[in-house]
């Protein structure tokens, strides 16, 4: 059986998930749809040229994530007694979103030597499906679908809710159809020899305005909008092109995934996490994915912080694992969620995502100096420390533990979230709360970055309690997790303080925080790029040797990106440059063998083989915002880039460029107003950097 490829868009809110012949499938274990704030408006939608279905001849996502194409041609098809050979037709379906509509448009033309009349059915349907059953889960009971509307060419279908909403789906048609029922439109074409005919289709979720243009001009005009609107979003963001075509090809993969993955806030632009499963708000992801991109475009940082903190939590609510001060996890908008039958309308039910919000403010300002900003999210600020402190710390050990307090609610809460992520030596799971070992590190982290702010901010003696804080916790980290055996620090510390001795890249991602003092650093580098750990393709999640290692499994042995991204820019924090470059080396290279050159969010850890690429891993999410922002990331640990706003200087500290890298220039890197744009070349184990062009009060600087 031919495996279907799937594509996805997305715009604000709104998600599709299409096959490659453009289609909209529906049947058991197919989730395909057009979904609209966590609902599916439309559940299928299939093409028919007299009844058969047409041949694929290619399907082509545009660079920028705008439109969907799909080539199709006609089979061996009977018409009044007579065959129409196949390949005499070529039918091309462009599809686009735009705010709360999609948008296609279906181009048939004829290339046969002798006049042809074909009939063009498109069948639809909506069922309304909350995104969580249409993955799977069951659901007992279920609202009423309304008898749908018809007219000459529109078609309304309804729904309503067991949450008292109702959800609306418009199909409207141009030109009018031949006929139009609740289920199908069907056009008859006459086409001439070398004659191209178009059909313009637009459904529009939970519509509230009456349309005023014709379909196919509405069409053109949110076409226009769309690439527009694209185009401004992502020129807010730093330049980058290289020598090597190829990651030329990747970088512009990597910026079009994050801009199309940005959905406009009130607060600013904020990163979904990915398409098509976790197209909303969640906490960490964006958290993570802002810090990657800081150095790009500071604006989604700012995004970020706002909306996060709008919808931090003021009281608590066991069933949505809140306590005050605490920082989303998730965001869910569908009907499963307003009734509470998934606890995920506002969910709280990550332990990182709150020092992670602080450490992401105080990074915002070393970046831009936007004291203002950081002025506003204060009381954010001091109560998410105040979470920290009180409802964190369990037990007053000193340590930030996790315990879900709803039973359908997530049973690990670091990123590693899988039932079976976090275990003893001998695979037993850790019973909880349990204490992370990254998660002191964001802790560390954020008690370094709340110092730091108070005293920008005139808050001295909370700045000095921070800081003796922060202290205090580095030297008790390094007496209870370290694992001298094993030559780094264990995953976690289960509720009766066991530590759980097994090695995970968890203990990388403590170097970005600073917690590690440079000896052990050292030995958990050399760990990581290992044979045990890295793969060729890049560092594992769990490494061979442990008792749950399974390079196929979710977080027990498989490659995030990300992951690999925060590890190396610890690595680049401590000196380990080379290490660093190797990390970028593997990833780069998967992105070779990956489908448009799109880094998924993971992939499995089997080692590489000379002349194959990575295994894929079969559900990954793909595009994925904080995988899309990896290669970003790598750039700016490889070349130690950071930005100093009181200077208005652009540091880059021995900056390496990879082998597969030559040459590199980054466009308008701004900072204080000013811009610069900078060539670096690689000269046998040196850098060499020269500013090729300069608006404003800028200085960059080259630390050898």
């Amino acid at each position: 059986m031919a495996v279907r490829r799937l594509h996805t868009l997305k715009y604000g809110d709104l998600f599709g998930v299409f096959d490659q012949n453009g289609n909209i499938l529906s049947g058991p274990g197919i989730a395909d749809g057009l979904y609209y704030l966590d609902t599916r408006h439309l559940s299928s939608l299939s093409l028919s040229i007299n009844g058969t279905q047409p041949i694929l001849l290619s399907a082509t996502l545009r660079e920028n994530n705008a439109t969907l194409s799909c080539d199709l041609t006609n089979s061996d098809i009977q018409i009044d007694g007579k065959t129409l050979d196949h390949d005499l037709l070529h039918l091309r379906r462009t599809v686009f979103l735009r705010e709360q509509t999609s948008y296609e448009r279906l181009q048939v033309r004829n290339y046969d030597v002798i006049a042809r009349t074909v009939v063009i059915e498109l069948s639809f349907k909506a069922d309304f499906a909350d995104l969580f059953e249409a993955r799977g889960t069951k659901r007992l009971r279920h609202g009423t679908l309304r008898a749908p509307t018809v007219s000459d060419d529109t078609v309304l279908i309804a729904y309503d809710g067991l949450d008292n909403r109702l959800r609306t789906t418009r199909l409207r048609f141009g030109p009018k159809p031949d006929r139009l029922t609740a289920t199908s439109a069907r056009f008859t074409l006459t086409l001439q020899p070398g004659q191209r005919q178009l059909i313009h289709i637009e459904t529009a979720c939970d519509p509230t305005d009456t349309p005023e243009r014709p379909v196919s001009e509405a069409y053109l005009v949110a076409m226009v909008e769309a690439r527009r609107s694209l185009r401004h979003a992502s020129s807010r963001a730093a330049g980058i092109a290289s020598s090597n075509e190829i990651f030329n090809e990747a970088i512009r993969r990597c910026i079009c995934d994050i801009y199309m993955l940005l959905t406009d806030k009130p607060d600013g632009p904020y990163p979904y996490a990915g398409v098509p499963w976790y197209s909303t708000a969640f906490g960490r992801d964006a958290l993570i994915t802002a810090m990657q991109t800081l150095w790009l475009d500071p604006a989604i940082a700012r995004g970020v912080l706002g909306y996060l903190a709008r919808h931090q939590a003021e009281t608590e609510d066991p069933v949505a694992d809140a306590e005050p001060g605490k920082i989303l996890h998730e965001v869910r908008h569908g009907e499963m969620a307003e009734l509470g039958e998934v606890p995920f309308r506002h969910y709280y039910g990550s332990v990182d995502s709150t020092p992670l919000f602080v450490m992401l403010a105080g990074e915002y300002l070393d970046r831009t100096g936007d004291v203002s900003m950081i002025a506003r999210l204060w009381p954010n600020i001091e109560r998410a420390i105040e979470w920290i402190d009180k409802y964190g710390d369990r037990d007053a050990d000193g340590f930030v533990e996790y315990g879900r307090r709803n039973e359908n609610g997530l049973v690990n809460q670091g990123w590693k979230d899988s039932f079976d992520s976090i275990f003893h030596a001998d695979g037993t799971l850790a019973e909880g709360p349990i204490a992370l070992c990254e998660v002191q590190g964001y802790v560390y982290a954020a008690k370094r970055a709340a110092a730091m702010i108070g005293r920008r901010l005139g808050h001295a003696v909370f700045a000095e309690r921070m800081d003796e804080e922060a202290e205090a916790l580095r030297a008790a980290f390094n007496t209870a997790f370290w694992v001298e055996e094993l030559g780094t620090y264990a995953i976690a510390l289960d509720g009766k303080k066991r530590p759980c001795k097994v090695r995970s890249s968890n203990a990388g991602q403590l170097l970005m925080s600073g917690i590690v003092p440079h000896d052990r650093a050292a030995r958990i580098v050399a760990g990581l790029m290992s044979r045990t750990f890295f793969t060729g393709w890049g560092i594992r999640t769990i490494p061979a040797g442990e008792a749950r290692y399974n390079p196929m499994a979710y977080h027990n042995g498989s490659v995030w990106p990300h992951d690999n991204a925060l590890i190396a820019i610890g690595m680049a924090r401590y000196g380990f440059k080379d290490e660093a470059a190797r990390v970028f080396t593997g990833l780069f290279d998967a992105s070779l063998y990956a489908d448009l050159r799109r880094l998924p969010e993971l992939f499995c850890g089997f080692a590489r083989q000379r002349g194959e690429g990575p295994v894929r891993y079969p559900v990954a999410c793909s595009p994925q915002a904080w995988a899309a922002a990896t290669i970003p990331s790598l750039i700016q640990s490889t070349l130690g880039l950071r930005f100093d706003p009181a200077t208005a200087t652009v540091h880059f500290e021995r900056p390496q460029l990879p082998a597969f890298l030559d040459e590199l220039t980054l466009f308008n890197l701004e900072i204080a107003g000013g811009r610069a744009t900078v060539h670096l070349q690689r000269l046998g184990t040196e850098v060499a950097l020269n500013v090729i062009e300069r608006h404003g009060p800028i200085k960059v600087q080259l630390t050898s």
